[in-house]
């Protein structure tokens, strides 16, 4: 049994004939002896806890203070690779609008190629066409020329 300080203050040994009674002395010694006992050892256990736990919240600020340092790194890596994945873009995009500008410029100059060929082409049949006309008309005055001669 545990005794409180209040219980021990409050105790009254026994008076014999040359002072206080022996039995009832030491029966209160003991219990106070193992009272205190069971003191020193609660008094133990919580002073491990104590360093125990001082010990974890140390160990959880390091903890917290690595995670808040990888968190300001993930953060500031995600904004590098995002702001390199923006130039990236950019100059994909660029480079497909030169790209396309080239396309068109090309497409362009192959279109009046095409047109001068052709143009050329159509001056060459005008001509051809021109001349076997000619050369029918020819055939046909010839034709005429030679027919009054046989009749």
């Amino acid at each position: 049994m545990a005794l409180t300080p209040v219980e021990i203050r409050h105790v009254r040994l026994g008076r014999g004939l040359f002072g206080y009674g022996r039995a009832p002395t030491d029966r209160v010694l003991e219990e106070i002896v193992s009272s205190f006992e069971e003191v020193w050892r609660d008094r133990a256990d919580l002073a491990d806890k104590v360093e125990q736990l001082e010990s974890d919240l140390e160990r959880f600020r390091e903890l917290e203070a690595l995670l808040r340092s990888t968190l300001v790194s993930a953060e500031r890596t995600a904004a590098e690779l995002k702001t390199q994945a923006m130039r990236e873009a950019d100059l994909i995009v660029e480079e497909a609008r030169a790209e396309a500008r080239s396309i068109v410029r090309q497409a362009a100059a192959d279109n009046e190629r095409l047109e001068a060929d052709s143009a050329r082409i159509r001056a060459l049949l005008r001509a051809a066409l021109a001349t076997i006309e000619a050369s029918d008309e020819d055939e046909d005055d010839v034709e005429e020329d030679a027919r009054p001669a046989a009749a």
